[in-house]
């Protein structure tokens, strides 16, 4: 009894490894608002990095998140790193445009093995005011268990971007 407990268990393991190893790794994630309001406003709180705690959710999902600003919080160049309970990372502003949003490299930090990632908000004129989109997409380079983190990322990743969106819509109209 216990030799078949034993190789089923053996059978289990090797197809959880199989299939981990041949499910992709990459990962997209996007979500978006319609903001009443402009997209010089919007870029207000998204294009200065000091402005981020805001309206993102994630010092509400980890008070001990401790941030640490670069040289430049606006522009192209313009840098953040963060630690806290449940990880570290780091960005820079690749594109910064009032008129159409901003674009950064990332970097999540896992103990020592860092994920790079490219992340966005754009804005795009829509009617009633402003489509925000809040996105990010990368590889889990974890061997194994990468497919499997990839494959739930929107679960992960999606509803924090919801209300990190809901509550910069909030404060670009105001209310």
């Amino acid at each position: 009894m216990l030799k078949k407990i034993l190789t089923a268990l053996g059978i289990l393991i090797l197809v959880f490894v199989v299939v981990g190893a041949l499910l992709s790794r990459e990962y997209r994630v996007t979500r978006s608002v319609l903001v009443k309001s402009e997209p010089a406003k919007i870029h207000t709180l998204v294009g200065d990095l000091k402005r981020w705690d805001e309206w993102t959710p994630w010092k509400e999902a980890d008070p001990t998140i401790v941030t640490t600003f670069g040289p430049s919080t606006m522009g192209v160049g313009a840098s953040q790193s963060w630690t806290g309970t449940d990880g570290a990372g780091r960005l820079t502003f690749t594109k910064c445009d009032p008129a159409t949003g901003v674009a950064c490299d990332m970097a999540l930090m896992h103990g020592d093995r860092e994920m790079p990632s490219r992340s966005w908000i754009s804005y795009a004129p829509a009617s009633g005011g402003t489509q925000v989109e809040w996105g990010i997409e990368g590889v889990m380079d974890m061997p194994v268990i990468g497919g499997y983190f990839a494959r739930a990322s929107d679960m992960l990743m999606g509803s924090m971007f919801e209300k990190g969106l809901e509550k910069l819509k909030s404060r670009a109209e105001g209310s």
